[in-house]
């Protein structure tokens, strides 16, 4: 059974209250996007109050190539990984030299020689770490990095697996495309870098313990989420069926995999979930009918950050690292392209 040892995430520079950004959107999408004023609601709509940003404002005005967002991309989550790895091998209490395995999880940019190794020359980890680039899970990719981390520790009971996810959401804005999507999409995404310890059996002390993982993909739910690859760079497409998904699969998906451990949904003490939006959120409340603040936590890191993908429930479970949780079983769940969902099960107890 392996264990959680450690979370870290990063508050970026750029804390942007979502009211400025309503107006910055205003005024960028208004000469050429007719709809603007009938959709710029959409920003009070969603709950958020700030959203974490690599750059400030200004960045965004001025038209970019996908060459130059990239470039911003590999050197934003390089410096950013560094300090949430250094955080956390600081709060698992082990040498950098311990780690065994690196997980690299995004969507939002492109590098070969992946993340991964650019970490490792930076760092000076060993250079016999096993490395797994993990590319294209989107919102789900948290998740099922965690388990993927698993898995390894599972292999390998003396693994320490060092997980890191990244996404700059912002650096795939499109100035000039003037689609819905892309508009709603303006007032939802922001970025996040998270790092998460995940040690083997042969390693003790420690309060949140994997009990096992479950993914499943949706049969032809292809374009549902996901991106449109174009000459200028990322084009996000969504849909607004995703709520429908959930209403209708959740619940019994969560029952099923909870069935293989013989656990019930009320012995669910802990819901770490990737918030995704407000309707994503109240999705989730109505398809699973559980009448205590369940999703609090993802509520009030959504509120203060915004929709950060992957790393978004990182963000999530390193406020139950640091505001306590209640101690049973914890479940981490989150969706993503394909259109698939992931979860990981948790045994969360205080020592």
């Amino acid at each position: 059974m392996s264990l959680i040892a450690a979370v870290a995430k990063i508050d970026l520079p750029y804390k942007i209250a979502q009211q400025e950004l309503k107006k910055h959107a205003a005024d960028m999408f208004s000469a050429d996007f007719p709809q603007v004023q009938r959709l710029i609601s959409a920003f009070d709509n969603t709950e958020i109050v700030s959203r974490n940003f690599c750059q400030p404002l200004d960045y965004y005005v001025i038209h970019r190539d996908f060459e130059e967002h990239n470039k911003e991309y590999i050197h934003c989550a390089l410096k950013y990984s560094i300090q949430a790895i250094e955080a956390c091998i600081k709060s698992a209490k082990i040498h950098k030299e311990d780690i065994t395995d690196i997980i690299f999880v995004s969507t939002t940019g492109l590098a070969t020689p992946s993340l991964d190794a650019l970490i490792i020359n930076e760092m000076r980890l060993s250079p016999y770490i096993n490395r797994t680039p993990v590319w294209g899970l989107g919102c789900a990719g948290g998740v099922g990095g965690v388990a993927k981390a698993n898995l390894m520790a599972k292999a390998n009971p003396d693994a320490i697996v060092l997980l890191v996810a990244v996404e700059l959401c912002t650096l795939t804005f499109l100035k000039n495309d003037y689609s819905k999507s892309n508009f709603i999409a303006s007032s939802l995404f922001s970025d996040g870098i998270a790092a998460c310890i995940v040690k083997g059996d042969n390693h003790t002390g420690n309060d949140i313990k994997i009990l096992g993982s479950s993914s499943k993909l949706y049969y032809n739910s292809l374009d549902v989420m996901g991106w449109e690859f174009l000459d200028t760079g990322f084009k996000v497409l969504f849909s607004k069926d995703i709520p429908t998904f959930i209403n209708k699969y959740i619940k019994a998906d969560i029952l099923n995999f909870l069935s293989k451990y013989h656990i019930d949904l009320s012995d669910i003490k802990n819901f770490i979930f990737h918030p995704g939006g407000k309707k994503v959120l109240g999705a989730y409340s109505d398809a699973l009918g559980i009448q205590t603040d369940f999703l609090k936590n993802t509520r009030e890191t959504m509120n203060a950050y915004g929709n950060m993908s992957s790393s978004t429930v990182l963000y999530v479970l390193e406020r139950f690292f640091t505001r306590g949780f209640e101690n049973g079983y914890g479940l981490m769940l989150a969706m993503g392209p394909g259109f698939s969902s992931e979860m990981v099960l948790l045994s969360m107890n205080k020592q």
